[in-house]
């Protein structure tokens, strides 16, 4: 492994948090995660338009960059920095890798141009709290999260020769905004029961949820009688690995949400030491007391660690290894929250008050966890796939 960052790596860092500074203050993020579409427009255009970050990963043949979950990971690494709200994540993560792995040579043409252009953003919707479990991340995904047997969940059935889908997806990223659904549905009873991805672009109604972490907007989709597309060739998809694409989405996620939240880590440990360089106690800088000290170099061990384990998962996943992507995640996750949860105890009672920042800091660490933890579940989930403990099974 070559940890040397390519120059064109580093003027993608250094671009992206040049424009971010200027952008994303803590009042600018907070406006732009109450905005209608839970993200503000005009960054969005310029993060497409300028700086192609939709498109990042995509192949050069339908609009995109060309380049590896690598440089979308150090791309996210600094929107966490600063918390951006943005349909990255749910856009260029977590659908439009499905699309391109599962849909046909004609749905390919048509969606991926125009989410590498950012004029189409997209949303993955699964059923109830199984995000990580449909990405294979906390438990085997072959089981029945999208809605085993006839009911619950979302269905789907083939009605008069098209599709129609029914049921309901809590928690989907972005979802209440996105121009596209990606649907996991599950269909053929019990007869040939299986998990499909479907494509929706009107017809669900969708009701925006109140979140822990408002810099990630979520919403609740329900599907009455709704017309939906296969993703994929009618004829092909049934047989499709649905399963093993949601899985390889889920490792390329993890590397590039380890990285989001170790930037979030290495942004809030900043804060939090210029701020201790100049609150006083009994006439000297906390920060000069050793016990302070102690902390904080605590706290940077763990972010570099989690830093080196994300790194090492973006690269490994654009490599085609795979199981990295869980592990790194979980470090990362443990850094945040303990980096900003030691944040808001160091800032004394301004760190406990709403307008100061670091709330958005630990607000996103639980929210994250709850969203794509919990951290000992992502552990226990790679060590029982990696066999490590003899090849039983491990309790979750």
């Amino acid at each position: 492994m070559d940890a040397t960052f390519t120059a064109e790596q580093d003027e993608i860092r250094r671009t992206l948090r040049e424009l971010l500074l200027k952008r994303c203050g803590p009042e600018e993020v907070r406006a732009a995660a109450r905005n209608a579409d839970g993200y503000d427009p005009a960054l969005w255009e310029a993060l497409a338009r300028q700086l192609g970050l939709p498109g990042l990963a995509l192949p050069e043949a339908y609009g995109g960059v060309g380049c590896s979950v690598t440089e979308l990971a150090l791309a996210s690494e600094e929107l966490g920095r600063v918390l951006a709200p943005s349909p990255l994540l749910a856009t260029a993560v977590l659908s439009a890798p499905l699309v391109l792995a599962l849909g046909s040579a004609d749905q390919r043409a048509a969606l991926l141009p125009r989410i590498a252009s950012g004029e189409l953003t997209a949303a993955l919707a699964v059923s109830g709290p199984g995000l990580t479990t449909a990405l294979g991340l906390t438990g085997d995904n072959s089981g029945d999260w999208a809605g085993g047997g006839r009911a619950g969940g979302v269905q789907a059935r083939r009605v008069d020769g098209a599709w129609r889908l029914y049921g309901q997806a809590d928690q989907v990223l972005g979802g209440h905004s996105a121009g596209l659904l990606v649907v996991a549905a599950h269909t053929g009873g019990f007869a040939r029961s299986r998990t499909l991805l479907f494509l929706v672009e009107a017809g669900a109604t969708r009701v925006r949820q109140t979140s822990l972490d408002e810099t990630r907007s979520l919403a609740r989709l329900q599907f009455r009688d709704v017309e939906a597309e296969l993703l994929g060739d009618d004829d092909e998809s049934v047989d499709a690995d649905v399963t093993g694409a949601l899985a390889a989405v889920g490792d390329s996620a993890a590397a590039v949400l380890a990285t989001e939240a170790v930037g979030a880590a290495d942004r809030v440990l900043e804060r939090t030491v210029e701020y201790v360089k100049q609150r006083e106690q009994f006439g000297r800088a906390i920060g000069s007391f050793q016990a302070v000290k102690h902390r904080l170099a605590d706290l940077y061990v763990q972010v570099q660690a989690a830093r080196s384990a994300a790194y090492y998962a973006a690269w490994a996943t654009a490599a085609g290894e795979e199981q990295a992507g869980g592990l790194a995640l979980a470090q990362a996750l443990e850094a945040l929250r303990t980096t900003a949860s030691e944040a808001v105890q160091l800032h004394g009672g301004i760190g406990f008050t709403w307008e100061h920042e670091a709330h958005l800091y630990f607000k996103r660490a639980a929210g994250d966890e709850l969203l794509f933890g919990p951290v000992h579940r992502l552990r226990a989930y790679a060590a029982d796939a990696a066999r490590l403990f003899g090849g039983g099974e491990v309790a979750v």
